[in-house]
């Protein structure tokens, strides 16, 4: 009989051995190649491809000797039917890599298990800009609707995902599907169909099909990549400043034996800009729908070392500045009549990527937010919904009541502690959409998110004939306008000894409370040029002291936080959980806690809902026995005026608030909007309505009329040119973490090898 520790040992021993033979199998397909002749096999896509990869095998195996401590003596040639063939050969052990547009490879991480180890590096960086060609004089981006259209790829950066994006953004899907025009053989056989396959066995397949496309009449716009743009126009004058580049004018007749290639003439074809507009081919950088990730070299996870050291030893020798460059150029097609072949001719380098680096750091926060929009990884619950950003309890509080009451797409309450994490959870797909001061929206607008609507705070909505100088801002939007408040017992104080006082703000980075108010103060701006430009220092040494919200040292000292929670999170905090946050805070903050203590001199805030406020403070038992006359306005000569004054009386107009998403959900987010407008009007539920939640401009300003969507208008437009220009000019030298978060999506490093 056999006793239980022995029958535990063997149980043991048959463990460790099943995790041996584990890793065994793991290891493998390293081995293997290793013991095999030091080969990678490399997928190709087209006859083409296939030769140029046999003499780059051929051109690796003379350049190294046969003593060579390198680790690669040859490349073997796996030919594939399309992209997705490769994926799956690489897949299933039958190829080891493949350079895929960015687009394919996302596919290829999130769907299909590889991993990125490279990516390719191009005279202005890893970005390319995805333009639309058309023939000079016969379109324009406003009427494209119903139009036939070449694209260089499905799923491709430049010719399908990032036009795609822009056309959503603007909430106008300017091409129907339909049959597509492909010119590739017909075949129930594999190996002989090439119709509409993403190979270069058919013929309008990238951005050189796409521009063959055009070129043939068979359709009336390309998308394509400006690499392409570059390529088919003369760039002599650039080859001599860059005598390694490839973006050159490929010989002509180059492709004579399949179709009219893109060497197009300049004044016969032009570039479609976003306003309308068109431009020359070379106007490409100011003439784009946007700009994306290049190609990126795909394997699988346990070969990327291998791939990265190949990759490593094919550049130092074949590469730009590569020493047996006369023998074979890796980044040249030109010599097998063929145009992009195994990498793009662009490419200036490869860029090797570290094995923990995040597909969003490789491809960009936007690019992958925008392929989650557009569905890359399948359909998922968050397509079906609109996740709303709160920055405090009191908002989630609304939003909730929100989400019961609205009849449209559900609604998801999101919770973030200021409007700069909302920017944040928006960029990154973790939160839908958001209602932003104008300032955050500057912000939002440098972070490359989108404009849903704004705030119309007049019944009509529309100009006004008694008073059009309010009507400053674009589609007779009207502002609304900062003013500084005081008591008018407190007589010592005017525009000009606001030195050394204490103060009240609504929020740190507000647009009347912090940006415009430096023109009266600290003298930040003069004429509209820089001299004592960071905010962020000049308002600490000009008040003794103050509540900023979210600002920090003698800023957050007269700052009071929220009562049952706990001090250290609440106090000085960016939202309502701070209770002098906002314009209710503010005049808070003007009167003094309930005690008496923790006041201001002077509170700089909207006067949109001034005088409702002062009756919620007194009827609330915050301060009883205070009414509107007790309050003067300081006017910017240095006199005071009633609160009935602002007109005259007030720091400068503010423009509306605006609700931001991301490009791809704007048509989401503004017919759910727009729905829920139309729910409220008989519903209990009421959209710009605070108070009766404790708070005040919950989720949107209580002055709020309507919203004015505004799909087709940029970020500028409406914050109009000179509240736009005065933001520009102080974040030149002012910091803000939310804008070196949005610079870190750059794509475009230009790190040598």
């Amino acid at each position: 009989m056999i006793c239980a520790s022995a029958v535990m040992k063997l149980f043991l021993v048959a463990v460790v051995m099943k995790l041996f033979l584990v890793a065994v199998l793991l290891v493998v397909p390293v081995v293997a190649h290793l013991a095999s002749g030091k080969k990678l096999r490399w997928c190709t896509l087209s006859p083409l491809e296939q030769k140029k990869c046999s003499e780059l095998s051929k051109a690796l195996l003379s350049a190294l000797s046969p003593v060579s401590s390198s680790p690669f003596k040859r490349v073997s040639c796996i030919l594939a039917h399309n992209t997705y063939d490769c994926i799956n050969k690489i897949r299933e052990n039958k190829a080891d890599a493949i350079s895929l547009d960015a687009g394919d490879g996302y596919s290829a991480v999130k769907l299909y298990g590889l991993t990125m180890v490279a990516k390719e590096i191009y005279l202005g960086g890893s970005c390319v800009f995805a333009v639309a060609v058309a023939k000079r004089g016969t379109l324009d981006l406003q009427r494209l609707k119903g139009v036939r259209s070449c694209h260089n790829g499905a799923r491709w950066t430049s010719g399908w995902n990032i036009p795609m994006g822009f056309l959503l953004a603007r909430s106008d899907l300017m091409w129907v599907s339909g049959q597509p025009l492909s010119q590739g053989p017909k075949s129930y056989i594999w190996d002989k169909n090439h119709f509409c396959e993403a190979s270069h066995r058919e013929p309008f397949y990238g951005s050189e099909g796409a521009f063959r496309c055009l070129k043939l009449g068979l359709a009336e716009v390309a998308f394509v990549d400006h690499l392409t743009v570059m390529s088919a126009t003369d760039w002599s004058g650039n080859h001599a400043k860059n005598p390694g580049s490839h973006c050159l004018l490929r010989r002509p007749g180059a492709f004579s034996s399949l179709h009219p290639g893109p060497d197009l003439e300049q004044e016969e074809y032009e570039l479609l800009c976003p306003d309308g507009s068109t431009a020359p081919l070379t106007a490409y950088s100011t003439c784009n729908l946007g700009n994306g990730p290049g190609r990126t070299i795909v394997t699988r996870h346990n070969l990327q070392k291998i791939v990265k050291k190949f990759l490593q030893v094919i550049q130092h020798l074949f590469g730009i500045r590569g020493k047996e460059k006369a023998r074979f150029e890796l980044f040249a097609s030109e010599p097998f009549r063929g145009r992009d072949l195994l990498f793009h001719d662009a490419t200036q380098h490869l860029q090797l990527l570290g094995e923990e680096t995040k597909i969003s750091q490789v491809l960009g926060l936007d690019y992958v937010t925008l392929l989650q929009g557009l569905g890359h990884e399948g359909s998922s619950l968050s397509n079906s919904l609109v996740r709303w950003c709160c920055i405090s309890d009191l908002e989630l509080r609304k939003c909730e009541e929100w989400a019961l009451n609205v009849r449209s797409d559900p609604l998801v309450c999101v919770q973030a502690d200021s409007m700069i994490s909302c920017i944040e959870l928006i960029k990154k797909n973790e939160a839908d959409a958001v209602t932003l001061d104008a300032t955050h929206a500057y912000f939002a607008e440098t972070c490359t998110l989108a404009p849903v609507a704004a705030e119309c705070y007049r019944e009509e909505c529309a100009p006004s004939r008694e008073e059009p100088d309010l009507l400053t801002h674009v589609e007779g939007l009207p502002p609304l306008y900062s003013v500084a408040l005081v008591r008018k017992a407190n007589q010592r104080v005017n525009r000009h000894t606001l030195r050394g006082k204490r103060s009240c703000h609504s929020h740190v980075f507000s647009p009347g409370g912090w940006l415009l108010l430096s023109r009266y103060t600290v003298g930040a701006l003069v004429n509209d040029s820089s001299s004592a430009c960071n905010l962020t220092s000049a308002y600490q040494n000009f008040f003794w002291k103050g509540c900023m919200p979210g600002a920090s040292g003698n800023l957050c000292k007269v700052c009071i936080g929220q009562e049952r929670r706990v001090r250290g999170s609440s106090k000085c905090a960016a939202n309502h959980h701070e209770r002098y946050y906002g314009n209710l805070g503010a005049l808070r903050c003007l009167l003094g806690d309930p005690t008496g203590r923790s006041f201001g001199d002077v509170a700089v805030l909207e006067y949109h809902n001034l005088l409702q406020n002062i009756e919620y403070l007194t009827s609330s038992g915050w301060a009883t026995g205070y009414s509107p006359e007790d309050f003067e306005l300081l006017c910017s000569d240095g006199s005071r005026a009633a609160i009935t004054a602002w007109r005259t009386c007030n720091l400068g107009c503010v423009p509306p608030s605006v609700v931001v998403t991301r490009p791809v959900t704007v048509t989401k987010v503004q017919d759910f909007l727009a729905k829920s407008q139309e729910s409220s009007k008989n519903s209990r539920f009421q959209l710009f309505e605070s108070l009766r939640y404790g708070g005040s401009d919950l989720l949107f300003k209580d002055a709020t009329q309507g919203l004015v969507f505004t799909s087709q208008l940029d970020f500028k437009s409406i914050l109009g040119p000179s509240f736009f220009q005065l933001a520009q000019s102080v974040f030149s030298c002012t910091s803000a973490g939310i804008l070196d978060f949005c610079k870190l999506d750059s794509c475009t490093s230009s790190t040598r090898p």
